[in-house]
């Protein structure tokens, strides 16, 4: 949130007056930070596709949980409401509004490259999103700002990642369009901007993007597969970055 333009809530506000709007966010830097002054320290894994996630094992769990629904969600939330935006905080956990199943098994690729299982810790596969709740909260004019927090049929709480979240909370929401705000333009290949992708080129990509937008891309092409018309990758540093994206400006714009 430091990071963003100055014009970003304003921008947030505006659209707001014309559309639904619902927000998702992540944290993940702060909840390292905060891991590690509590002397926590993180781990890292990195998947067979690719993807590179936290290990969560149970303290790991308390502190994502502490600071994604506590510090970072009411941070958002009091911000745009002292610019007149009416928003509400929630949690995965409020309601099921984010259902996921516990990983039993992980399996990782090492410092040598090879493959290995290892327990699952507390991330979740996320299964379903209460789409009834969330739809009822906008139908009174709130704003939902949802933190990456999932809960299971035993009743734990579990890490999942805030893109992919936000895609399965689009696909079961039936939106037009999913935005991703990040520090760079877009997806770039060879230092240039990719403009504009289909769903299918998208996907053959992804093996090839680096770390951190291959999380953004492959969530790009779940909510696409689960109905949502239109992926949008921008910057959030720019002037004015959600009606400029949605203007299709200066950004990756992934297609069916």
């Amino acid at each position: 949130m430091d990071e963003l333009h100055s014009s970003t809530i304003s921008d947030l506000k505006k659209v707001s007056q014309k559309e639904k709007i619902i927000l998702v966010h992540g944290g993940g830097k702060e909840v390292t930070r905060i891991s590690e002054a509590l002397g926590k320290e993180q781990k890292f894994i990195v998947s067979p596709g690719g993807i590179k996630s936290r290990y969560t094992d149970k303290e790991t769990v308390e502190i994502f949980t502490m600071v994604m629904s506590g510090k970072i969600n009411k941070m958002i939330v009091g911000m745009l409401q002292k610019n007149g935006i009416n928003a509400v905080g929630l949690s995965g956990i409020d309601g099921q509004i984010i259902q996921a199943e516990r990983k039993k098994k992980l399996v990782v690729v090492n410092e040598k490259g090879r493959k290995m299982a290892i327990d699952g810790g507390y991330t979740g596969k996320i299964k379903n999103v209460n789409s009834d709740l969330v739809k009822s909260i906008l139908d009174q004019g709130y704003l939902p700002v949802i933190s990456p927090i999932a809960i299971s049929e035993e009743f734990d709480f579990l890490n999942v990642d805030g893109d992919r979240a936000a895609a399965y909370v689009a696909g079961k929401m039936h939106s037009d369009k999913i935005l991703f705000l990040t520090n760079v333009d877009g997806l770039l290949m060879n230092n240039k901007l990719v403009k504009n992708l289909s769903l299918a080129e998208a996907k053959e990509i992804l093996p090839k993007i680096g770390f951190g937008m291959e999380k953004k891309i492959l969530a790009a092409t779940e909510a696409l597969e689960m109905g949502v018309m239109q992926a949008l990758i921008a910057n959030g540093q720019k002037e004015n970055p959600i009606s400029a994206a949605i203007a299709n400006e200066n950004c990756t714009v992934i297609t069916k």
